[in-house]
């Protein structure tokens, strides 16, 4: 018979039952929500590259979702450095940029001013530059538009 407890009123936090086996290396979550994580994705897509390909081809091997818990823990662990390094570095304009996000329905083109700051901060500190995948060539990325036609007040 299982009960129900309501998560919110819980005195400890949630932890799974179930131990992953000794062969899968160990690793912490993140622990960050969605808008950093959505602040911070062009980044890690650029930082992580490696070892988000290597879990892509993984995935495409095999559907099972243990077939890859190794390689998944690299891009954790590669995801946690990054925020960690955005953290020391850049912390300011990193919380400035992503709580935007989450005021704002998570748009990129509504907090266009912090992600410049971050962007130009990312840049110098730590020498990462945002590239959008797919983007036109010849054309200024949209995070580098001057006069965007989407503005947070439309007239």
């Amino acid at each position: 018979m299982t009960t129900y407890k309501d998560g919110v009123r819980s005195s400890h936090p949630y932890k799974e039952p179930t131990s992953l086996p000794d062969s899968i290396p160990k690793v912490q979550e993140l622990g960050t929500t969605s808008a950093p994580l959505k602040s911070a994705a062009f980044f890690l897509g650029a930082y992580c590259k490696e070892y988000n390909e290597d879990f892509m081809l993984c995935k495409q091997e095999n559907r099972d979702p243990a077939h890859c818990l190794k390689e998944g823990r690299r891009v954790t662990r590669c995801a946690t450095d990054l925020i960690t390094k955005m953290r020391e570095n850049c912390l300011q304009q990193f919380d400035e940029h992503w709580e935007c996000l989450e005021n704002n329905n998570q748009e990129y083109y509504l907090c266009r001013k912090p992600e410049r700051t971050l962007n130009k901060c990312m840049f110098e500190k730590l020498g990462l530059t945002k590239t959008i995948p797919g983007a036109p060539k010849g054309k200024p990325p949209i995070h580098e538009v001057e006069k965007p036609i989407f503005k947070a007040i439309q007239k």
